[in-house]
């Protein structure tokens, strides 16, 4: 089958089941990506784009999303134009809706099939804005958002079936986008996951590794930001390690924003909280690894006692899933996405959001009493195998859907059909 990827920033979502595609050598894949700095994976064909417009800085707010995501839309449509010139007419394309992208790709190919990723449909109310009082929205924001949605509603005339990763998220959407949708997570790869006893980390602060001996607690967002609970963790610290005089604070993460209003302190979020806290935190038991290599990542979740995950109610991270699949007692967020894989006092355990003393009280018992928690790990890592491992669970489901929309004759074989 021939099969074109669609992504502003390669591979998105979709780097499981296009590494999956490109192993069977049975199909020819194409990736439209804005990315220009990367190499790929073997078997598949990287094909940059540049979006056509920009919008001006002074761009009415209004619509300078839509501004954006139509340049995107037209760069990516006509890269696609010269791929079709070039003899390359895909038998379906897959892609995330949320830029614009495949807004014009059936002008370019009228007969292809269009598998649409849905991810997030922004709400004045119920969602990720307004949702801590500490970050007001401000006055314009529900017509800011509303506004944003443009996109999600002009491509699901697009599509020919959308997709979802998780139940919450599709709720956030409207009821026509449910009935042309499927909720199916991405998938975790948790043959490649699980615990390791042995694991350990480096510290040059230190001059020795960390293991599972030390008494370890971690928080890891792609960016330390409101929008993951980093200030609601910075705020338990002082009460954890004043507990536990042991106790080592292990946070990876970066210090932009992904999600939500930037910081105006220099230093962002992390230069904020670090200032009002000052002296109630001992710092030489605090350790900022910023960004680091996935395999790095890993060992850090493997040799924690225990990991803080937080969010607002919003796009549920896989970074939860991965330390699952790690097997990690975690202490999460008693928020909406994440009661869809958290079940307090089974596979994890849940805190309010806005009580840091509340969460600290929860971290300090898992510290002080690791034995009273530790099946929590297994139960975890049983139900992601369940429902999210990409080989067992999801997979099946996604070459399902894309199955329906293609000819008989072109549809790819199942895992269970071809031996694995």
């Amino acid at each position: 089958m021939d099969i074109l990827f669609v992504h502003q920033n390669f591979p998105g979502q979709y780097r499981q089941l296009a590494e999956w595609l490109a192993a069977t050598g049975d199909h020819r894949l194409v990736f439209l990506t804005q990315r220009r700095d990367v190499a790929g994976f073997p078997g598949i064909h990287l094909r940059p784009y540049s979006p056509h417009h920009r919008p001006a800085s002074d761009a009415y707010g209004l619509s300078r999303h839509f501004e954006e995501c139509m340049g995107a839309g037209y760069g990516a449509a006509r890269e696609a134009a010269k791929l079709k010139d070039e003899g390359f007419t895909p038998d379906v394309i897959l892609g995330h809706v949320g830029w614009g992208e495949l807004t014009f790709l059936k002008e370019v190919w009228p007969g292809t099939p269009i598998l649409g990723y849905f991810e997030y449909f922004y709400l004045a109310q119920g969602g990720s804005v307004g949702f801590d009082p500490e970050f007001p929205p401000g006055a314009d924001s529900p017509y800011i958002l509303h506004a944003r949605n443009a996109v999600n509603h002009l491509n699901l005339a697009t599509v020919d079936l959308g997709q979802c990763p998780t139940g919450w998220q599709m709720q956030t959407f409207p009821q026509a986008f449910r009935d042309r949708s499927y909720v199916c997570h991405d998938g975790i790869r948790t043959d490649r996951l699980g615990p390791d006893p042995g694991a350990g980390i480096a510290l040059g602060r230190l001059g020795r590794s960390l293991s599972r001996e030390d008494e370890v607690f971690t928080y890891m967002a792609r960016n330390m930001e409101p929008t993951r609970g980093f200030h609601v963790f910075m705020r338990a610290l002082p009460h954890i390690l004043d507990a536990r005089p042991s106790a080592r604070a292990v946070i990876v993460g970066g210090n932009e924003v992904s999600y939500g209003k930037g910081s105006a302190a220099q230093g962002g979020y992390r230069a904020e909280m670090e200032a009002e806290l000052g002296d109630r935190v001992d710092w030489s038991r605090v350790h900022f690894l910023g960004r680091i290599p996935f395999e790095a990542y890993c060992r850090v979740i493997q040799l924690s006692r225990c990991h803080v995950y937080l969010t607002v109610p919003f796009v549920l991270s896989w970074s939860l899933l991965e330390a699952m699949a790690m097997q990690a007692t975690i202490v999460a967020s008693d928020t909406a996405p994440v009661r869809e894989v958290i079940r307090h006092g089974e596979n994890g355990l849940l805190a309010d959001f806005f009580d840091p003393e509340a969460l600290a009280r929860q971290v300090v018992e898992v510290l002080s009493r690791p034995a009273d928690f530790v099946a929590l790990g297994p139960r975890a890592r049983r139900d992601v195998v369940a429902t999210y491992d990409f080989l067992s669970a999801t997979l099946p489901e996604h070459l399902a859907r894309i199955n329906s929309l293609v000819p008989a004759a072109k549809r790819i074989a199942l895992p269970s059909e071809r031996g694995g």
